[in-house]
């Protein structure tokens, strides 16, 4: 029964984080990436904050005695790789974004493992290599040229470096055992990004010309705190509560497939070959490294 109110928050959370790609490719030309990250964390850290009034005690209790610890992870999963993805979406296609996120359970197996010293083992290094080969298609967009002479999109490149915060940022919250639920840990970390994108947004109010606050903005920041944030992280606490980590988190290759058709719909955007064919690679890469598992070996009795 816990399945089937887990399986609707989860595909409905993952609908709604590509609306924030959307929003966010739309508003790229008058808002800045800093100051759309910082004001999206800090409203949905507000609005989440009494939801989780009960914790309130305990998520004191962690910021006193681990304050360094939330505030690294928080700047690693929600400032930087937030921030990453607003910049590079001023210079690709919201689509293509959206594939190479996909990319981020790869990047965390093969993090987990130089991180926690899980074992990669030999399918899951292939599945990695796949992936990763993929990536570089997409990046170089199918030019083989461009490859060899390392000349890439920087807008690819950024969301490249949000796929690689995310997959680490995976892997420290596995490692860190704050001992605290979901949701509040999660309040906690939209805090913690919030203050540290507070620099970078203050640099831009002096500095880019976009940081003036106009009706296109307010009302992609508004969708991007409210449904696209608080709404979809108290979606996906209550898929992860039902399905487990491990399902919950497999359900993320959805928003791929989200933000595609909204873009078309919404953006006029279509997908290139190279989309395609690295898209087709990362999801060949992704296949073997979660799903073919090595076979067990037996012992022989002499």
């Amino acid at each position: 029964m816990s399945s089937m109110t887990g399986y609707p928050a989860a595909v409905l959370c993952w609908l709604l984080s590509a609306g924030v790609y959307i929003a966010a490719k739309w508003v790229a030309p008058e808002m800045p990436p800093w100051g759309l990250c910082f004001w999206r964390l800090t409203l949905a850290c507000a609005i989440l904050l009494p939801i989780v009034h009960r914790h309130h005690d305990a998520m004191i209790g962690l910021v006193r005695s681990r304050a360094v610890e939330i505030v690294a992870v928080g700047a690693i999963g929600l400032t930087l790789c937030q921030g990453m993805i607003y910049h590079g979406l001023s210079d690709t296609d919201a689509t293509t974004a959206g594939i190479i996120m996909a990319l981020s359970p790869v990047m965390t197996m093969v993090l987990a493992r130089f991180v926690l010293g899980e074992p990669l083992g030999l399918w899951k290094s292939l599945g990695a290599l796949i992936a990763l080969a993929g990536m570089l298609v997409i990046v170089a967009h199918g030019n083989l040229t461009a490859l060899l002479q390392l000349r890439f999109n920087p807008g690819e490149l950024w969301i490249v470096g949000s796929a690689f915060c995310w997959g680490l940022y995976t892997v420290l919250l596995r490692r860190s055992k704050f001992g605290l639920e979901l949701l509040p840990l999660v309040v906690l970390l939209l805090g913690a990004g919030a203050l540290v994108a507070l620099p970078f947004h203050l640099w831009e109010l002096f500095n880019d010309e976009r940081s003036a606050m106009n009706i296109n903005g307010l009302l992609a920041l508004a969708y991007m705190a409210g449904p696209g944030g608080a709404l979809m992280y108290y979606l996906y606490n209550r898929s992860v509560e039902t399905l487990g980590a491990s399902r919950a988190s497999m359900l993320l290759y959805l928003q791929t497939m989200f933000v595609a058709i909204l873009a078309y719909l919404l953006l006029g955007e279509s997908l290139h070959d190279y989309d395609l064919i690295g898209a087709a690679f990362i999801v060949a890469g992704i296949v073997i490294a979660t799903v073919l598992k090595p076979k067990a070996s037996h012992a022989r009795i002499s």
